[in-house]
């Protein structure tokens, strides 16, 4: 079974149906989830899931585009909603300076400070980057005690290798499956036991159905991708990667 790394279930389009994600999820091979906050407000909603069904998972952060708006409390308030067990991981923290919906200096200010909390709670980080290759490693270079995955990952083969030299996991979406992509010689120079993959859902949906709200069960495209890739069975790429993030997590 695979299980989905990365996803937003709080989303409309995957709230409003969840049962049916979920059924369809299950149907495709993919039996559990981690739902991953972006704010506040999304993190508590990420651990009601969590807390009252037994396959999904949750992580309470605050994305680097949230960054500006985040409330002066919002340290004390992921550290309460750590406390409970269905919450595996900080984040979704990080840097984007793609789209610089928040200023560059409070996006490292706010990344620095989960990092920390991550720190404090020995917990693991699921961090975004975008066009941030050097900033992010920087500051994940100050918390050598911290570890946690690379979601998403679409930057060079030298950035993922030096994310796994620091401990990290390396997590591929739907964009592993687009037509030109560079990720698939990134991915076939990863070792299997350094990988993860999920949908980012609803975003990112993968080959053949991009360009549609995406969900939980097409991890398994991205999944029979990787197989493809190092030319090994779907069900060796399963259960590698659920391993991995099994031990990752804590699940």
């Amino acid at each position: 079974m695979i299980i989905d790394t990365h996803c937003h279930l709080f989303y409309d389009e995957l709230k409003n149906d969840l049962p049916g994600v979920i059924e369809r999820a299950e149907e495709s091979g993919v039996n559990r989830f981690i739902c991953v906050g972006t704010n506040m407000e999304d993190s508590r909603e990420c651990l009601a899931l969590g807390e009252t069904h037994e396959n999904i998972y949750a992580s309470a952060g605050v994305h680097p585009h949230d960054a500006k708006d985040v409330p002066k409390d919002y340290v004390d308030q992921i550290h309460d909603l750590m406390t409970f067990d269905s919450m595996v991981a900080v984040g979704e923290m990080g840097l984007d300076y793609f789209r610089n919906i928040s200023e560059p200096e409070i996006q490292r200010k706010v990344f620095r400070e989960q990092m920390q909390i991550a720190s404090q709670l020995h917990k693991p980080v699921i961090f975004h980057n975008r066009d941030a290759d050097e900033d992010v490693l920087r500051i994940l270079s100050e918390f050598p005690d911290v570890i946690g995955v690379a979601h998403c990952f679409s930057s060079n083969l030298e950035t993922a290798k030096a994310f796994i030299d620091l401990g990290f996991y390396i997590s591929f979406s739907g964009n592993l499956t687009f037509k030109n992509s560079h990720l698939p010689d990134v991915a076939k120079e990863l070792p299997l036991d350094k990988l993860l993959v999920e949908t980012d859902s609803p975003y990112l949906s993968p080959v053949p159905h991009r360009s549609k709200s995406n969900e939980p069960g097409r991890t398994r495209y991205v999944a029979e991708k990787l197989a493809e890739i190092h030319d090994v069975s779907l069900e060796v790429i399963a259960e590698k990667t659920t391993a991995n993030a099994t031990a990752l997590f804590c699940l």
